[in-house]
């Protein structure tokens, strides 16, 4: 990843942790443990079916390989 690249991904990945801290428990904010559930959940519940979306539509406009026998 070229340092362009990583400063855009750390850019929008900031935006993102405060909309998530937006969103979690502050009583489970308190404990690396209760962070670390927190980020699972909501990362589970809104990012990953995001990125699973993006990535599935971008295979689908790709041609398909044809694989040999």
């Amino acid at each position: 990843m070229n340092s362009q690249t990583k400063a855009e991904l750390t850019e929008h990945l900031e935006a993102i942790a405060l909309i998530l801290h937006s969103e979690a428990d502050p009583m489970e904010l308190k404990t690396m443990e209760g962070i670390e559930k927190q980020l699972r959940s909501l990362v589970q519940e809104h990012i990953t079916p995001q990125l699973g979306f993006f990535l599935s539509k971008h295979r689908q406009a790709q041609p398909q390989e044809k694989v040999e026998p």
